[in-house]
């Protein structure tokens, strides 16, 4: 055996195991959901392949316009992170250093020492009836009486921002960090303005961060189930709901099958776009 050769059956060990994990976890199973989803249940335990769950999708206002709604917010608080996130990512890259830099990025992960659930129920206690934030605004007198603030879409807003930040955070740092600070300083000494450097220098080199930020922080934003479950209530409305009602509930597999078929449809969708629009390809963005 020549080198050649056993450097290449090398790499084939290496990667047999991520092979088998997304053959085996990922794309087995949604083969499998799509081909559940086709199922159109004749007679009891009889079934035919077809496209009626697809249809009873598209002729069900509730159902699509649930799924806008659902891409809709995941885009708004995906845009959200980002506005907040970036600032937050340069002021750590780029301001800071030592300790503090440190110090700081750490504090950006202290939250996330928690599951998800517990960060929610934190949420619900500050801003329920006969929370925290209620009782202040009640004590400085800038409400008469308890004030509700769950249960509306500004509050699911508010925990989707909150409980995706660290997933904007962590590559924007990464890719600001490389930054070399003699690029910033030669545009202030070319007679550009903060505004001009920001978008001809700093956007432009973190544009690979920003990208891999948005997917990971979009792509948990759609499939996230207990933020909007618990923060909206009964009115949420959210697409991943609607899948788990299927499921669990109604044990209507073959319709929630077609639902998470159409989410992984859609998120691949403006994945994609995005990727377009902000002519990034998939290689540089994780690179």
């Amino acid at each position: 055996m020549n080198i050649q050769t056993a450097s290449r059956l090398s790499l084939l060990l290496l990667l047999a195991p991520l092979g088998l994990w997304l053959v085996v976890l990922i794309v087995l199973p949604h083969v499998d959901m799509f081909l559940i989803s086709l199922h159109e249940k004749t007679a009891p335990r009889v079934f035919e392949y077809g496209t009626a769950n697809y249809t009873e999708f598209f002729t069900e206002p509730l159902y699509w316009r649930t799924f806008t709604r659902t891409a809709v917010m995941s885009i708004m608080a995906t845009t959200l992170t980002l506005l907040i996130g970036f600032p937050v990512s340069y002021y750590i890259a780029k301001m800071l250093r030592g300790r503090l830099k440190s110090f700081l990025f750490l504090l950006c992960l202290v939250p996330f020492w928690v599951s998800e659930l517990v960060r929610t129920f934190g949420w619900m206690i500050l801003l329920r009836e006969s929370g925290v934030i209620s009782n202040v605004l009640q004590w400085v007198g800038i409400a008469q009486g308890p004030v509700e603030m769950l249960y509306n879409d500004a509050t699911i807003m508010i925990g989707l921002v909150y409980t995706s930040m660290l997933f904007m955070v962590v590559p924007l740092v990464s890719t600001l960090d490389s930054l070399d600070d003699s690029l910033v300083e030669a545009g202030y000494d070319l007679g550009g303005n903060a505004f001009t450097v920001l978008r001809r220098i700093i956007i432009p080199h973190a544009m690979p961060g920003i990208v891999s930020g948005c997917i990971v922080v979009f792509m948990l934003t759609l499939g996230n189930y207990l933020t909007p479950v618990l923060l909206g209530g009964k009115n949420s409305l959210w697409f991943t709901e609607m899948i788990y009602t299927q499921f669990i509930t109604r044990f209507n597999w073959e319709l929630g099958a077609a639902f998470g078929f159409l989410l992984l449809v859609l998120s691949s969708l403006i994945v994609w776009s995005g990727l377009k629009l902000s002519r990034q390809t998939l290689t540089e963005t994780m690179g």
